[in-house]
């Protein structure tokens, strides 16, 4: 008979082993996507309350990377019932492009962090330093795939991020997003080059479409010149 894998087992000892009641984690998705929304969320676990049954639903709870699209619809249900608190915020393209992806990224892991009530006693971020204006927290390397606090907020900010981008394919039927949800392809790319960027790509990014489309540009330009 299978075994059936319960990573969320080895995620949640991790946490449990900081001895305190509340932790919260804070991860980020589309970092690396070329359209779309930058998200960031907090989730906070209470683990005084997370005992025998009311833990039950986070047993198979893993880094969102490491699940396909509905186990991760799957995962979020559970950790809307399992948390104590949920934070969430989102940046726009044009906030990303002014401000720069990082800058955006570290603002947008301490307000998650910060709006998430009551206070965590330990505090975790998927890979980076906040900066001073952040909760006492700690760095944690490939946090998504050590604490459960961590991983719940990947699930969290993928899951949100994926139906804002479905949402958004309405509104821009010609770019497919609701298969690529903004991350550069082969197709997404062909796009770009036909079509051009729309209002939410992120015009900061140097990607080999956008060149290719101002080489376009400028040779139609030269040509122009010439006749």
């Amino acid at each position: 008979m299978a075994t059936i894998r319960r990573p969320g087992r080895k995620l949640l000892a991790f946490d449990r082993r900081l001895g305190v009641r509340f932790v919260a984690g804070a991860d980020e998705a589309g970092r690396g996507s070329l359209a779309g929304p930058l998200v960031t969320a907090g989730v906070l676990l209470d683990y005084q309350r997370l005992r025998d049954h009311a833990v039950r639903p986070l047993a198979l709870l893993n880094d969102s990377k490491q699940v396909d699209p509905a186990q991760r619809e799957e995962l979020f249900r559970a950790v809307a019932r399992c948390a104590a608190r949920i934070a969430v915020r989102v940046i726009p393209p044009a906030a990303i492009d002014r401000d720069g992806l990082h800058r955006s990224n570290l603002r947008g892991l301490r307000e998650a962090l910060a709006a998430l009530s009551p206070p965590a006693e330990a505090c975790l971020v998927d890979g980076f330093r906040l900066g001073p204006l952040a909760p006492e927290h700690e760095a944690v390397v490939d946090g998504d795939t050590k604490s459960a606090a961590i991983a719940a907020a990947s699930i969290v900010a993928k899951v949100v991020r994926d139906r804002a981008m479905r949402r958004l394919d309405a509104v821009y039927p010609h770019y497919d997003f609701a298969s690529h949800v903004g991350y550069i392809t082969p197709g997404h790319s062909a796009i770009v080059r036909r079509l051009g960027p729309s209002a939410i790509h992120r015009r900061s990014f140097e990607a080999r479409c956008y060149a290719e489309l101002e080489d376009g540009a400028e040779a139609e330009l030269l040509a122009a010149a010439r006749s």
